[in-house]
């Protein structure tokens, strides 16, 4: 069975696992008052029961939570199991990984302007791999609210040893969910082109090796209506991304990959129509400018989206786009370095081989499909975007097919279970500065775990995620020929065990 298929019968039996899961949710017997999960027990930030769809945010499943100003402290302990702890192609080292992180989220609210902040930072130190690196990430909202609008300025700023895509740098997804990003995640999470996640990243969130790598957001949207039932909305943003380092080649020689920085310009305007109470139709036009100084190209997409949502509040928020995409690229002409038997393509070895075989403008297709549903115990999230992206570092430039499942049910007072499965492909665009020898890369992992809460202000967790990266051909990280053996494959298991720490928030009112 190919992995593409082994992902999909992932998805599908999580899928089919949940409904019937939350099927014995629609009588279930009378229970106590659960105890608050972390960061669940003061109401969520202020967020629009049903936004626009082609604008930032995605409605909150919790309707009509009272807003409040308050300070929010924690600590945050794990401990990890990793069997490839620098997370190299063919890898099996094995190691522990000791992470001590703090976090302070604040959320002010005032009788037009609201600001929310949250901060997670702390160090993590591996026994066999690559010692004590730092993790430390910042997310800031700041928002102007009128009658009839909003305006919202946003900043996330990250550094850490590897990509968000499955949060290996915080043990795994679970490990993350357990007890950090819940206010930062929640107001920054959603991206550009009505909600997509990762776009206005850059598509740094695939991991190769223990490179830390600074990104920063900076974004700033506006939500008009024009009638009770149309609305404008208008974003923009810019992204870096810089890695810290060069990854050691695993080819047998002594020379290092450099990983490919990168900077994006987007924008997106959207009209929003309201046809009832819980549908919602969309027109959308987006730009990303993507551009790779350290290489020297750069390349320009244009979208089209026409947008549907139907959403039930509190309960099921449901969104699909697609349209045509645009691309430029600047340069028709490629250097290669030796000629190979497919014109179509060419390896970055040493030597000089020059093609004209690249089309400078490429039309396709992006879309995405959104589905969460909130039974009366179990949520389930469904999410898949098709974009243009940086490549990771690993490319200049990528078509990437991202899908993810997110599957949460609580057992009873202090136990909640949850799994989790994320899937991405990353297609080359361009030729020139690639990393490696590869037209294509593909990252998944499937995790799963369990939350106890031990008291008000403390609980524990458990989690276990596969991590799986490959590249299309033999010896991707090869500079020149080599008689040493290598691997196109990366995988890891990690198991993980913590604390979160987190007293009564401190109002602010």
């Amino acid at each position: 069975m190919s992995k593409g298929r082994i992902i999909v019968t992932l998805m599908l039996t999580l899928i089919g696992f949940s409904v019937a899961w939350a099927q014995s949710d629609q009588n279930p017997p009378p229970a106590p008052t659960p105890v608050p999960a972390f960061g669940q027990e003061t109401p969520v930030p202020l967020v629009s029961e049903n936004p626009p769809i082609s604008a930032v945010d995605l409605p909150g499943l919790e309707p009509h939570a009272a807003p409040e100003s308050f300070l929010m402290p924690g600590l945050h302990f794990s401990e990890s199991v990793d069997s490839n702890v620098e997370n190299t192609l063919g890898g099996s080292q094995t190691s522990s990984i000791t992470r001590g992180l703090g976090s302070l989220t604040l959320q002010k609210l005032w009788k037009n302007y609201d600001v929310a902040m949250d901060y997670i930072g702390g160090v993590s130190y591996a026994y066999k791999g690559s010692g004590v690196e730092q993790l430390q990430q910042f997310d800031m909202d700041n928002r102007i609210n009128w009658k009839r609008g909003q305006l919202a300025i946003r900043d996330s700023f990250s550094y850490l040893p590897e990509g968000a895509f499955g949060f290996e740098a915080y043990g795994g997804s679970g490990a993350y969910n357990a007890g950090l990003g819940t206010l930062g995640a929640g107001l920054l999470g959603a991206g550009a082109f009505g909600g997509q996640t990762n776009v206005f990243t850059g598509g740094s969130g695939i991991s190769l090796g223990q490179v830390p790598r600074l990104t920063n957001l900076a974004l700033a949207d506006i939500v008009e209506e024009l009638t009770p039932k149309s609305s404008v909305t208008l974003a923009a943003g810019y992204a870096i991304v810089h890695f810290d380092g060069d990854l050691v080649s695993n080819s047998g020689t002594s020379e290092n990959v450099t990983f490919v920085g990168s900077s994006e310009l987007t924008a997106q305007f959207g009209y929003d129509r309201i046809l009832n109470a819980k549908d919602q139709i969309a027109l959308s036009y987006g730009y990303q400018g993507f551009d790779f100084s350290t290489v020297g190209t750069a390349f320009h997409s244009n979208v089209i989206q026409g947008m549907y949502g139907h959403r039930i509040s509190g309960r099921m928020d449901f969104t699909i786009g697609a349209g045509p995409q645009f691309t430029h690229l600047d340069a028709n002409e490629q250097v290669c370095t030796i000629p190979v038997l497919n014109s179509n393509d060419c390896l970055p070895f040493g030597g000089v081989f020059v093609v004209d075989h690249v089309k400078a403008n490429h039309i396709g297709a992006v879309g995405r499909v959104s589905l969460r549903y909130k039974f009366p115990k179990t949520s389930v999230s469904l999410s898949y975007q098709r974009y243009n992206t940086s490549g990771s570092g690993v490319f200049a430039g990528s078509l990437s097919n991202n899908a993810h499942l997110d599957v949460r049910r609580p057992l009873n007072r202090v136990w909640d279970l949850f799994g989790d499965v994320g899937y991405s492909r990353n297609s080359r665009l361009q030729i020139p500065g690639s990393a490696v020898n590869a037209s294509v890369f593909t990252y998944w992992y499937a995790g799963a775990g369990a939350h106890r809460q031990f008291t008000r202000s403390l609980r524990g967790f458990v989690s276990y995620q596969f991590n799986d990266v490959s590249f299309n051909t033999v010896c991707p990280l090869a500079t020149g020929p080599s008689t040493v053996g290598c691997s196109n494959l990366s995988r890891r298991q990690v198991g993980s065990v913590g604390l979160d720490w987190t007293p009564r928030p401190i109002r602010l009112d």
